[in-house]
């Protein structure tokens, strides 16, 4: 029987629509026994590597795979080595993958592309920030956009449809009104009666940068004038529209190149 001091785990809930779980584990000498899940499993493996059976079948994750293990399907899983494995989940409901694709993802479970790995592991990182909902809901929709391309035998998922600069524009002027209190991609694209993919990939195309990294310069320049005329960095952060004051450090640092405490003090 395992210990527990092997097993090092740490599982949240974000704000983002679509995301169940998140979920982060290692473990050296675990095994899970068979167990399904009513969420679809979307799994990558930063060390070691993992060997499990699904649908009677043997699969693995060799470190570049992303496995997707669809809902209701049975499930077990092992290390693959006595080093055991470091794993980062998501769970996601049926918003960005529905029932119509269990049949597929049980037939190709382990996905080899370099692309898809690398935004997964973009989107883990902007679900570990509270702050970032409006780049995790982007990130997501891309990720599941991928996922449906291989799943449907696409081999470049979704591509893009045409610029659309007034689209951009509605865009701009929403996120313009809405610095403090934000956005939701899809309350967004609700507003604009665009679909949230081709929201972001227009505003991207108009003007070279993303609606959350938009977002967040408006907000860093709120925060430098708010700085300028005296006020904490504690209250920058809140009244500039960040989740609180490493949240505003992290993106000003960035942005700027100092933390605000030095910017203000200079």
């Amino acid at each position: 029987m395992a210990s527990e001091s092997s097993r090092i785990v740490s599982a949240w809930r974000p704000a983002v629509p679509g995301v169940v779980e998140v979920f982060h584990a290692r473990f050296t000498e675990y095994a899970y026994p068979m167990h399904v899940h009513d969420a679809w499993t979307l799994l990558i493996v930063d060390t070691g590597a993992v060997r499990y059976d699904l649908d009677r079948h043997e699969h693995g994750t060799p470190h570049d795979t992303v496995s997707l293990l669809p809902p209701h399907v049975p499930h077990n899983g092992s290390p693959v080595t006595p080093e055991g494995f470091r794993k980062r989940v998501l769970y996601l409901d049926g918003t960005h993958l529905g029932d119509e694709l269990i049949g597929a993802a049980v037939d190709r479970p382990d996905l080899r592309d370099p692309l898809l790995r690398r935004r997964v592991g973009q989107l883990h990182g902007a679900l570990g920030r509270p702050g970032e909902e409006l780049e995790s809901e982007s990130r997501l929709l891309f990720v599941g956009e991928r996922l449906r391309g291989h799943l449907r035998g696409a081999g470049d998922p979704a591509s893009a449809r045409p610029a659309d600069p007034v689209l951009a524009r509605r865009l701009r002027e929403l996120l313009d009104e809405r610095i403090v209190e934000g956005v939701a991609l899809r309350e967004a694209a609700g507003l604009l009666g665009a679909h949230p993919a081709h929201l972001v990939r227009a505003f991207s195309a108009a003007y070279g940068i993303a609606p959350h990294q938009y977002l967040t310069s408006l907000r860093v320049g709120r925060a430098r004038r708010l700085l300028l005329e005296g006020r904490s960095p504690g209250d920058t952060a809140v009244a500039a529209g960040f989740y609180d004051q490493s949240h505003l450090t992290r993106h000003f640092r960035r942005l700027v190149g100092v933390p605000p405490g030095r910017y203000k003090a200079g």
